[in-house]
């Protein structure tokens, strides 16, 4: 259910698989998207029992509209029942004990930490979201509340890797141009694109030095999502929040 959980200084970092959920094919089992598909009252038993594993109510998990911009919300609670959720794909809190959640089936989930400055923040970069900078404009978010990039902690998760993310040539090119450390080649020999080492790479130049990554590519691994395999699929969650 829960492929990675990281605890580092208070800062609680956590990326699902989709073993030990309810949902049907093809979203089996642990679907935590509400927009894919599946049945509403699967993805909030999901929900449900993703929280209780990493000890969250699952009222206070606060999720994202998701649209592979660069738009960042600071939060302090969850959204109001049956309003609407802001179209975003960051998130920051300096809430304790508030959890940020993003959901990903390829793209790069992104989970930063300054437990010092008591600010964390997800991220949802996509190729367009990390082209368009929406982990940098994360961590300046971050920086804005008092966090500092030295001391932050960023980990990523799970996502297709550029070994297997064929892209047509000209799509590489343009990506390159916006971020050259995203410039890839597939195993076989074909343009692609590396959404991670994009990621990796602008928080490097940000002053963002502890990173570490999950190591699974979604596109290779049945045990995760990964929508460029599947199309019709569930998605996986990352969950990060502070102690309280």
């Amino acid at each position: 259910m829960i492929g990675h959980h990281l605890t580092t200084s208070g800062a609680h970092f956590a990326f699902t698989d989709r073993w030990g959920g309810v949902s049907a094919v093809p979203y089996e089992e642990l679907n935590l998207g509400g927009a894919v598909g599946d049945a509403p009252e699967a993805v909030r038993a999901n929900r449900g029992r993703a929280a209780a594993a990493l000890g969250l109510d699952p009222a206070r998990v606060v999720w994202m509209n998701q649209v592979h911009g660069a738009g960042v919300a600071v939060v302090d609670g969850p959204w109001e029942d049956g309003g609407p959720v802001p179209a975003v794909d960051a998130l920051v809190t300096t809430r304790r004990g508030l959890a940020l959640a993003v959901l990903t089936a390829d793209c790069v989930p992104v989970l930063l930490a300054d437990p010092v400055a008591g600010v964390v923040a997800a991220a949802h970069a996509g190729r367009p979201g990390m082209v368009a900078g929406v982990v940098p404009a994360a961590v300046a978010a971050m920086t804005g509340l008092g966090a500092e990039p030295g001391r932050i902690t960023a980990r990523t998760g799970p996502a297709v890797c550029g070994r297997c993310y064929e892209v047509p040539e000209a799509m590489r090119a343009e990506v390159a141009a916006a971020e050259p450390d995203a410039w890839a080649e597939t195993s076989w020999g074909t343009p692609a694109v590396d959404v991670a080492a994009g990621v990796r790479a602008q928080l490097a130049r940000l002053g963002v030095t502890d990173v570490e990554d999950a190591g699974v590519c979604t596109l290779e691994s049945g045990d995760h999502y990964s929508y460029r395999r599947d199309r019709t699929t569930g998605r996986l969650a990352g969950y990060v929040w502070l102690d309280r």
